[in-house]
């Protein structure tokens, strides 16, 4: 290794271990064997400028590992970004630029938030089909504007994960040409060596097998030649997506703890840290923090070769603009998560008498939108004829062209969810997802990722209830809808008819900080008569009086998606016996409770104590809305296996049910 290199590879070391001491928190063992290899990536490789994190047409570095953040933290630190040595000491720290696993809504150059091992590999793969997508969409011969690689750092454990592997085995089917992985290979994890768990497969074999070329480095603590050679031919693979197996020592240079799970997830100490900085050679083991001037100056050189990239690129983004001036303001306007000016300009409206189940509506919805907004991009899991979360007329993605608008993640739920996050997190594509509502169970750790990081992820979760039907109770939702409405910051709608349907997709595309729950029905239902009824614009505030009562309301029905139906019958009923009732439409309550009190208490007045709420769900979270005195007509265990209207009907959702209950009540 050349002396300035081994220099830089150190400080990166050194300044990592440092940062996890002060903190007396943290994963010494990740920076300790992968800063040469991750050294090699950054000042050699990766096209970016420390100076504009956000320049469009940057490399994107993923680490999967996030555990290892002192690594990335360092690396931003030395190569010029806005993370300054007193970020770096803050550590862990509340409020720090510097967070214990990378978030990308905290910290300039961190492109996904991981942690969750596996997460980033996912996202890593939806960054590659976003880059493959755009080029397609945008570029024109003569005029490259989108060229870029996205690279992931990723562990044994990322590797264990379930996501990793259908996430690699869906990129493999793409050929992601520009997608390289780069495999921290230590042979430890948390609990001890990775042969507790991870001795039968040949990880390399199983990449290669999946359509990905696969190669080892044997010595990724030092061998910087054989670091940078594999990189390069890497890259030069341009028809598949490519692995290098690093073989690491975790903790390396350790004199204790090198080699063993203990460097995974503690501080070394500072006794342990002195003598690991002399084992590796470092000139200062007494200080902390210290960064030599020439390793300053040879990393900040990053930051003046990627000021030039973006310069050269910003004089083909204007001849792009000069030849191409629609595209070009497209892709402006792309970027910027904006829509162009009409785009629900053509939007369908369904009439009265028509019976259509909110899934087929918003399946038609779909084809109106994406032919106004070229950069929607659809995924299905293996669902799309049933979901109807599909653009008719978009084909399916090829991952060597980047055409076609239709992601076809076969049934890989969670890969799905995550890649999408991916597309999101490299910015230019609005995407949406899809498949039957009881599998968003799968999905749930990367909705819960995009609600904490905003992304403005649309999901289509259909078949919405017990009128599943025969296929029974593990593919009828239950307690879904509750646990979805616990995740901070997801708006999650279920509209009660076809027009309802429309105004859904157009509160969801309109978020520019939340995801978006679209919950639909596999049953038909019939499109209300908005003559005498509230309209379905209504919705963006979340509740409405969809039907007020003939005088001084009694009672108020609470209902959401198919239930609001039969809560019409039951007010009809209850009118014709003299009981004033008022039915509220709440499709989307995470959206009622953000609006003012006044309004709230307009739609849902609390002098009215004989409250009633229905939905084909458990009845958790709605006593907030009856209040104590109230009746929760929900279901409350799992479904059955028969037809839909026979077990909606046997399980309560019933007009005569909701007639009886606020009998009791008033």
């Amino acid at each position: 290794m050349h002396e300035l290199d081994l220099l830089c590879v150190n400080t990166i070391r050194a300044l990592s271990i440092d940062m996890i001491q002060k903190a007396n928190s943290g994963h010494p063992g990740l920076p300790l064997g992968a800063a040469p290899f991750a050294y090699v990536l950054w000042t050699r490789w990766l096209r970016h400028n420390p100076d504009d994190p956000k320049w469009f047409d940057r490399d994107r570095f993923v680490l999967s590992a996030g555990h290892g953040s002192a690594l990335l933290y360092s690396l931003l630190h030395l190569t010029g970004y806005d993370v300054s040595l007193d970020d770096i000491k803050d550590f862990r720290q509340w409020g720090s630029k510097t967070p214990g696993h990378p978030e990308s809504f905290m910290t300039p150059g961190v492109e996904a938030t991981t942690g969750p091992l596996g997460q980033g590999t996912a996202n890593a793969v939806g960054m590659a089909i976003a880059e493959r997508y755009l080029a397609n969409l945008f570029n024109r011969p003569g005029h490259t504007i989108i060229d870029h690689y996205t690279y992931a750092l990723v562990s044994d454990g990322d590797l264990m994960e379930g996501i990793a592997a259908e996430a690699a085995s869906l990129a493999g089917h793409l050929g992601l040409g520009k997608l390289i992985f780069l495999y921290d290979s230590n042979d430890i994890s948390l609990d001890g060596p990775t042969s507790l768990s991870f001795t039968k497969e040949n990880v390399l074999e199983r990449f290669d097998a999946y359509g990905w070329q696969a190669m080892r480095v044997e010595d990724g603590n030092t061998d910087i030649a054989g670091i940078d050679a594999a990189i390069g031919i890497a890259k030069a693979e341009t028809s598949k997506p490519s692995i290098i197996e690093f073989k690491t020592t975790i903790g390396y240079g350790s004199p204790a703890k090198a080699g063993s799970s203990a460097s995974h997830g503690a501080p070394l100490g500072e006794d342990e840290i002195v003598r690991t900085k002399k084992q590796l050679g470092w000139e200062w083991p007494e200080k902390v923090f210290h960064v030599p001037e020439q390793v300053t100056e040879k990393c900040r050189e990053i930051s003046e070769h990627g000021a030039k990239l973006q310069d050269d690129w910003n004089k083909r983004f204007d001849s792009y603009k000069a030849e191409f001036p629609d595209l070009a303001d497209q892709f402006v306007m792309a970027f910027k998560n904006e829509l162009p000016e009409k785009w629900d300009s053509d939007l369908p409206e369904f009439s009265p008498g028509e019976k259509l189940a909110t899934r087929a509506a918003s399946g038609k919805t779909i084809q109106a939108i994406s032919a106004e907004v070229p950069w929607l991009f659809g995924s299905d899991a293996d669902l799309s004829s049933s979901t109807k979360g599909k653009i008719d007329d978009g084909g399916s993605f090829d991952g060597l062209t980047g055409e076609g608008r239709n992601l076809r993640c076969g049934v890989r739920e969670h890969a799905m969810a995550a890649i999408s996050n991916g597309i999101l997190w490299h910015g230019g594509m609005r995407p949406f997802t899809s498949t039957f509502f009881v599998f968003s169970d799968y999905m749930k750790p990367s909705v819960r990722l995009a609600a904490m990081n905003g992304l403005p992820e649309i999901y289509i979760w259909t078949h919405d209830s017990v009128h599943v039907g025969e296929d029974g109770p593990t593919h009828q939702p239950i307690e879904q809808l509750a646990m979805l409405r616990a995740i901070p910051n997801l708006m999650v709608v279920r509209p009660c008819d076809a027009n309802e349907a429309v105004e859904a997709w157009r509160f969801a595309m309109n978020q520019k900080d939340h995801p978006t729950a679209l919950v639909f029905t596999r049953q038909g239902l019939p499109v209300l008569d908005r003559s005498n009824l509230a309209p379905a614009t209504e919705l963006h505030r979340g509740a409405y009086v969809i039907s007020e009562a003939n005088g001084e309301p009694k009672a108020i029905i609470i209902a959401t998606g198919s239930e609001v139906h039969i809560a019409l019958d039951a007010k009809a009923a209850l009118e014709a016996d003299g009981i004033p009732t008022r039915v509220v439409s709440m499709p989307g309550m995470e959206v009622f409770s953000e609006q003012d009190e006044a309004y709230r208490e307009s739609v849902i007045p609390s002098s009215v104590t004989a409250k009633v709420s229905v939905e084909a769900g458990v009845t958790y979270g709605w006593c907030r809305w009856t209040g104590s005195g109230g009746v929760n007509i929900g279901i409350d265990k799992f479904g059955a296996s028969a037809p839909g209207n026979i077990v909606a009907e046997k399980y309560g959702m019933t007009s005569g049910k909701i007639v009886d209950a606020v009998k009791s009540l008033v």
